[in-house]
């Protein structure tokens, strides 16, 4: 079983109790402004994170503040590219005037989703980061076009899974507009993460073992009692011997 494991959560979206969850993570993905956030928020949440000792990266999005970034966008490979360095462009100078160093990129939402499946937006992720720096670890779903492509560009992968949502047989996860979409007791939670660690499976709603790598742990920022679930899938972990930390850069 994996000793060591990344707690993340999307933060700096306006959901209000950021404060309490990083004392509680590893890892924070930061919103940068296309989905939520702007270069206040951006500041306020890198200053937050170097004041707790947790890591930063980049959530970058599609631009679509009405729909959170959520909504499946058409979109070209060169739109994906640009929007994502210049998100990792604006972060990047806002965390380093904080006196921090970003660690890791993690799409978010409708993008990160697509990109999970789709070659050409996920090659454009990879590039993107890699133009802006190379030493940033790309948080990606385990068997997914992101991972692959992240590797090709000779990019760290970190593989990720989610606490609080429910999966597909084909490892995807279940859509945000179904009822199950969402898995709220963290004891369960806790459970089922700490069968990733020691089996690398994960039990999908149709009743399906999935094969899954976890080495960082989503926590979404905006789920109603995130800071609740938090602590207790922290505390779960850390009673079997699991200990948080953010992944390093091997680069």
């Amino acid at each position: 079983m994996n000793s060591s494991v990344d707690l993340n959560a999307d933060l700096g979206e306006g959901a209000g109790h950021d404060a309490e969850l990083f004392e509680l993570i590893s890892s924070a993905n930061i919103a940068t402004g296309f989905h939520a956030g702007d270069a206040d928020t951006m500041h306020a949440a890198v200053s937050s994170a170097r004041d707790c000792g947790v890591a930063v990266g980049a959530h970058p999005s599609f631009f679509d503040r009405e729909n959170f970034g959520r909504k499946e966008l058409k979109v070209t490979v060169d739109e994906v590219f640009n929007a994502v360095v210049f998100q990792l462009g604006v972060f990047q100078a806002i965390a380093e005037a904080a006196g921090m160093r970003p660690n890791h990129v993690k799409p978010h939402g409708a993008l990160y989703n697509m990109a999970a499946r789709d070659e050409k937006i996920a090659e454009a992720i990879a590039r993107a980061t890699k133009s802006v720096d190379a030493k940033l670890i790309l948080f990606v779903p385990d068997n997914s076009a992101l991972a692959r492509a992240g590797e090709s560009h000779g990019l760290q992968v970190a593989r990720e899974v989610f606490a609080d949502r429910n999966y597909l047989a084909d490892g995807s996860l279940v859509p945000r507009n179904r009822t199950d979409a969402l898995l709220n007791d963290p004891a369960e939670a806790a459970e089922r993460v700490l069968r990733m660690l020691r089996e690398g499976k994960v039990r999908s709603v149709e009743g399906h073992d999935v094969d899954v790598r976890a080495e960082t742990i989503c926590v979404h920022g905006d789920t109603p009692g995130a800071v609740e679930f938090a602590r207790a899938l922290r505390s779960q972990l850390e009673s079997q011997g699991v200990r948080i930390s953010a992944p390093q850069s091997s680069l």
